[in-house]
């Protein structure tokens, strides 16, 4: 099981997805969700407002894409720790094996169902217990 207070952090250039992807995670238990709408802006929200424990990211984003983002909070000595998962409408193969091999925890294709979201962060708390 996880803490349903863990702070998350919501980083996509869509209000409505934000908007989606946070009733999601609210449907699953979680309240302590901050929002950002882009890499960069994830990126400042991260440094400035202290601790989070999870990243949720789209891939395609406008200022700096999701990617991008990933490899800077995996190259940041404060952040690097975050649990990390990347959003995206496309389920190429490649995509995925692009993000693991950057520091993804997980990568979820957009639409998904909030259980699809509950089953990743107990997978990556699971996984991650484990190291």
């Amino acid at each position: 099981m996880f803490d349903h207070n863990m702070k998350i952090l919501l980083v996509d250039d869509s209000k409505v997805i934000r908007a989606i992807v946070r009733s999601a995670l609210g449907k699953v238990g979680f309240k302590n969700i901050h929002e950002a709408h882009n890499g960069r802006a994830g990126l400042e929200k991260l440094k400035e407002e202290g601790k989070f424990d999870f990243v949720f990211s789209d891939w395609m984003m406008p200022g700096m894409d999701g990617l991008t983002f990933l490899k800077a909070v995996r190259a940041d000595e404060k952040l690097k720790n975050i649990m990390f998962v990347m959003l995206s409408a496309e389920s190429i193969n490649d995509k995925v094996d692009e993000a693991t091999k950057h520091g993804a925890d997980g990568y979820i294709t957009k639409p998904f169902k909030p259980e699809r979201i509950k089953t990743e962060i107990e997978n990556i708390i699971k996984r991650r217990s484990e190291k």
